[in-house]
């Protein structure tokens, strides 16, 4: 993509570049082809209805935090600080790759220590297909959503197949 400011030929998709730091975000809309990209590029985020986020406090213990995920079934939790912003999400992924195997005695520290810290986070407002990049992009399973800057919910991967599945199912598809 080559930026209007100064020439650079930069990658494609890239959101500033690379020399100037010249906003190239509205340089690369996407142009739907039918109508499953149509909805993709147009529905906002707010149609997959997020789930109210499960929060827990940034103090709590693992064990604790793993105790409330596998009472309520869900896969991730939104750490929160004292006074209710989002520091971080732990989830499941977070016990596999972060803690079992690589340490012993866990259970009583505190989630901080192995939750992903600053997590990304959607727009109520944002386009399935932005959501589809970001977790794609970022290796997400799980992504918090706000509105105004205030948590909503949390949205996961099984929301949008659940959301590509009932698109084929409208249109005739599988």
């Amino acid at each position: 993509m080559i930026c209007p400011n100064c020439g650079y030929d930069n990658l494609p998709g890239s959101e500033e570049c690379a020399t100037c730091l010249q906003d190239l975000t509205h340089l690369d809309r996407p142009v739907p082809q039918d109508r499953y990209e149509r909805r993709l590029t147009e529905d906002p985020v707010a149609i997959l209805e997020p789930v109210p986020s499960l929060t827990v406090k940034a103090s709590d213990t693992v064990r604790s935090v793993i105790q409330i995920m596998v009472d309520r079934n869900i896969g991730a939790v939104v750490v929160v600080d004292d006074k209710g912003a989002p520091v971080g999400i732990f989830s499941e992924r977070d016990v596999l790759m972060r803690i079992v195997g690589h340490h012993e005695n866990y259970l009583d520290s505190p989630v901080t220590k192995f939750m992903t810290r600053n997590p990304e986070c959607l727009d109520v407002d944002a386009k399935i297909a932005f959501a589809l990049h970001k977790m794609d992009g970022g290796d997400y399973r799980h992504m918090p959503v706000t509105r105004g800057g205030r948590l909503v919910g949390v949205i996961s991967v099984r929301d949008l197949l659940r959301y590509v599945a009932g698109l084929c199912r409208e249109n005739g598809g599988a």
